[in-house]
């Protein structure tokens, strides 16, 4: 070593804290990949992409490749500055040569080259996956030593290993990946995304048309009767019953309704011939359950029954669909005959109207696990049946109470936000 110039050595020593920053960098960005990404990059045929996502499959080997250059680089050019400082200062200068290059390895060699690669780790991590491959394969065999040694360690230690580095997202988890998302979904899109994540924390008790407002056709009442409903229904399917909704016969749909009433003779009797079985659903199932039953039944509508048979309310598809995308039209006298907005910027609702309607078309924030209707909101937070001319604020909303029917609000005025002096 002692023929070996000054120039030569302080070359070398560079070189080895570049191969140091090279192993730094590689290992900051192969853990940082995105690994849904890199997914998809592997899908779509990316090679790099390919490379990386092999190398990532056994993540104790890559790490221990990885360590193993890097500490065999980081050794030999501390042992390099030794041989600099004995030969040309003395064995004085031996500490201070171990803390200067201590100095500019945490610099140079780790935390510049690990920021960057935290930074940018696609960039970094696919050109390296081209090193890092071959090198595996030569040292193969050392780093398979290393790697049972520290595996074993691991067992006895009581941690267990997987082979799967793709770990599962909660539902959750994939929310916060959505809202993330920023610019590269748009905001639509993502409010959609979100909506489908909740479906499944929303049964149909909170978006069913509840029992008293069921539209349908009585068989008991007059054929004239039901010529004239059939000519002004606004629905496109309704039920037959007799005499009440638990008494339900079939369920029609208008297109097979007007061609009957259009010829002479009808009857209820013709009908009834094209009605189809009515369609039942629990109280309490899951949207997402739901939605994956009517495309299971072919149905679109649904009645929901209780624990005892009752009918409690109906669903349609429609009504799922809207929880969505949000509802088919922007009109919101057409879409809530409950809202009539005031002149003065405040808004006229019955009590009847649903929470989580209300909500969605009106952009408001009426919290919804607990009562579905406003007049069980109001009812639920002053723990007492109101009287007309009552107050009462609610979040950001103050509601006064102008109707009532029959121990409920009929008709309470919302301010949407406390207005400012």
């Amino acid at each position: 070593m002692s023929e070996i110039s000054l120039s030569t050595l302080i070359g070398a020593l560079i070189f080895l804290l570049f191969l140091s920053a090279f192993f730094s960098a590689a290992e900051t960005a192969m853990m940082r990949l995105n690994r849904y990404r890199l997914k998809h990059l592997v899908q779509a045929k990316h090679a790099a992409a390919t490379r990386a996502a092999q190398l990532l499959e056994r993540p104790d080997r890559l790490i221990g490749i990885i360590l193993l250059g890097n500490n065999f680089v980081n050794i030999l050019a501390s042992s390099i500055s030794t041989l600099i400082a004995l030969r040309y200062f003395g064995e004085a200068w031996i500490a201070v040569a171990a803390g200067i290059l201590t100095f500019i390895i945490l610099i140079f060699a780790e935390l510049t080259p690990k920021t960057m690669a935290a930074q940018y780790p696609e960039k970094i991590a696919f050109p390296a996956a081209y090193i890092l491959k071959p090198l595996l394969a030569i040292f193969y065999p050392i780093v398979w030593g290393i790697n049972t040694i520290a595996n074993s360690l691991l067992k006895l230690a009581g941690v267990q290993l997987h082979e799967d580095t793709m770990q599962q997202l909660s539902s959750d988890e994939l929310r916060t990946v959505v809202n993330e998302a920023g610019a590269l979904i748009p905001r639509k899109h993502q409010k959609m995304l979100l909506n489908i994540l909740d479906l499944e924390k929303v049964t149909i008790e909170d978006i069913m048309v509840p029992r008293n407002e069921i539209l349908g056709l009585d068989l008991n009442d007059s054929t004239d009767s039901i010529v004239n409903v059939l000519t002004s229904f606004q629905y496109t399917r309704f039920p037959l019953y007799y005499d009440d909704i638990d008494n339900i016969a079939g369920v029609v749909h208008i297109r097979n309704a007007l061609p009957l009433i259009s010829k002479e003779g009808f009857t209820k009797e013709q009908l009834l011939s094209v009605a189809k079985e009515p369609y039942f659903v629990p109280e309490g199932t899951p949207l997402n359950t739901q939605l994956l039953n009517f495309q299971r039944q072919k149905r679109r509508t649904g009645l929901v029954v209780d624990e005892y048979g009752d009918v409690e309310g109906l669903i349609t598809l429609e009504d799922i669909l809207e929880e969505i995308v949000g509802e088919f039209t922007t009109d919101i006298a057409a879409a809530i005959k409950d809202v009539h907005p005031q002149n003065d910027g405040t808004f006229l609702v019955d009590g009847g109207a649903n929470i989580r309607v209300l909500n969605r078309m009106m952009s408001w924030n009426f919290p919804t696990d607990g009562p579905k209707t406003l007049n069980g909101l109001i009812t639920e937070y002053l723990e007492s049946i109101p009287v007309p001319a009552t107050s009462l604020r609610i979040g950001e909303y103050t509601i006064e109470i102008l109707q009532m029917t029959d121990n409920a609000v009929k008709t309470a005025r919302i301010t949407p936000k406390l207005r400012e002096e």
